[in-house]
């Protein structure tokens, strides 16, 4: 018996949260089987939902038939159908990468609870229609992300779990903030409802910066980028993995929606855009260089997420790069997946992540190293990795808009993180010292390697895919101050569900 839609997009949800509770009560064992199970059944799923996706464009469900302002709406259009297949591929491959490194032990019994509990709370966030249960979703990913950091119990692993605590505390308090005074102006909670009603003055200015500092916060955006790499350094490589490619992303999701989908009736956006963008491209900058001063390979890797990150923001001063960013978001999403779980093999095998630790590994772990140099190959931008399609359409974008500044720092990004990267080839294909004492290397279980090298390749494969997921995001352009064809239409719901 086929499910209907309206009960595939509540399966996304309740599937995960369901094997959360079983893994409570039947242990790490059955945890990791109903890891691996549940990423095959959404997958399955969501090639059903995209069929009808095709068929009949954007849907949306009211939860037990009460529509907004009371009720609960979930909606499913392109942007999260392509984030949803983002959020199914990395779980599955980095809890085939958990299964072999955490094990089924204490870290296992520990894990994988909270690991489902994630992924459950990460596709409720992006089906979700309204702001507050956005933000529910986004706290009880958080939430696991933290206990998952602190897994290991060790000094620097409480350190950084407690300060990413503190500050996702702050940032969740000023988001929830800004979405209490949009509740208190316009009564109602649903995008489309409270942006139609939302009027303009000082009280919705207000309400939308609150809103976009508490959500900078939550995504590591510079300067508010503090709390990610100790985050990174600290988590087991699964769950950095996660963190880099998912969860930092779907805040700035939130962001997107209320951009560009709210339709504020503001004054000032573009300036305000400008500013966004400005910050995009000092993290691309900063962190291109606080990666290319580190000394220890996680924390290269994470500060390299820092800089990818500012791509992302590049949009909110060049609308027509709508198409290149959500490009860029996946693309980086597998490549960055890929070269955390790279890396956290490279680390198992030397039992160090210092890079001068690296000479000589390419003869002992060759696949891992392969699957590092792949997700390089499209965080460089190079072709033909998802990463240079990306690039391409977002230098379109600057060209035709004559932003010489955005095309001169889209090209200097490119160069910056081959610096960094090649730093790190440099190392590992190099000779080791005759001087230096060999030290024993050990060689990672084969699902590791694997679920490395498979999320690499699919970075690389993205580049060959472009017409279909563009097709995706090739929605009617949006009716902000300054847009430019290629920004999404606000999705405007109708009641009852499909």
């Amino acid at each position: 018996m086929q499910l209907a839609p309206a009960e595939l997009l509540l399966s996304l949800v309740f599937a995960p949260l369901l094997a959360a509770i079983a893994a409570v009560m039947l242990g790490a064992r059955a945890g990791r089987l109903l890891a691996v199970m549940v990423c095959l059944v959404l997958a399955i799923q969501l090639l059903f939902l995209g069929q009808r996706f095709s068929a009949d464009g954007p849907f949306d469900l009211a939860l037990a038939g009460i529509a907004p302002p009371l009720g609960i709406r979930l909606a499913l259009d392109g942007l999260n159908l392509l984030l949803l297949w983002l959020v199914t591929l990395v779980y599955l491959g980095t809890s085939l990468h958990a299964w072999a490194s955490i094990g089924a032990g204490a870290r296992g019994t520990a894990f994988w609870p909270p690991w489902l509990l994630m992924l459950s709370a990460l596709n409720g966030l992006l089906l979700s229609g309204d702001l507050f249960t956005m933000y529910i979703g986004l706290e009880i990913a958080s939430l696991s992300g933290i206990s998952l950091i602190a897994l290991d119990r060790k000094a620097d692993a409480l350190r950084a779990a407690m300060r990413y605590l503190l500050l996702a505390m702050l940032g969740s308090l000023v988001y929830l903030l800004g979405v209490a005074v949009v509740y208190a102006i316009t009564g109602a909670l649903d995008f489309a409802l409270a942006g139609s009603r939302l009027p303009g003055g000082a009280v919705t200015i207000a309400a939308l910066l609150l809103m976009t500092g508490g959500l900078l916060l939550k995504s590591a955006i510079f300067p508010l980028h503090g709390w990610l790499p100790p985050a990174h350094g600290s988590a087991p490589p699964p769950e950095s993995a996660v963190l880099s490619a998912l969860l930092v992303k779907v805040s700035l999701y939130m962001l997107y929606r209320i951009w560009f989908w709210m339709e504020v009736p503001v004054a000032g956006l573009v300036s305000a855009g400008q500013l966004l963008a400005a910050m995009g491209a000092g993290a691309l900058v900063y962190g291109s260089i606080a990666a290319l001063r580190q000394q220890q390979l996680k924390y290269l890797v994470a500060y390299s997420t820092v800089a990818q990150l500012g791509y992302l923001m590049l949009v909110f001063a060049l609308p027509g790069a709508w198409q290149g960013t959500i490009y860029h978001l996946l693309a980086h999403g597998l490549a960055k997946a890929a070269m955390f779980l790279a890396a956290g093999n490279m680390i198992w095998a030397l039992g160090s992540d210092r890079l001068d630790r690296l000479p000589g590994l390419d003869r002992h772990i060759p696949a891992s190293v392969f699957a590092f140099a792949l997700a390089a190959v499209s965080l460089m931008g190079l072709p033909p990795s998802g990463g240079f399609t990306a690039k391409w359409l977002m230098l379109t974008a600057a060209w035709a808009a004559q932003a010489w500044v955005w095309v001169l720092l889209l090209l200097t990004g490119s160069l910056l993180t081959a610096a960094y990267l090649f730093r790190v080839f440099a190392l590992t294909f190099a000779p080791r010292s005759p001087r230096r004492r060999a030290q024993p290397v050990r060689r990672p279980h084969p699902l590791m390697e694997l679920s490395a090298l498979a999320l690499a390749m699919l970075a690389i494969g993205m580049g060959f895919s472009g017409t279909p997921l563009l097709d995706v995001l090739a929605l009617p352009p949006q009716l902000l101050p300054g847009a430019a064809p290629g920004l999404p239409a606000p999705l405007h719901l109708t009641p009852g569900a499909p």
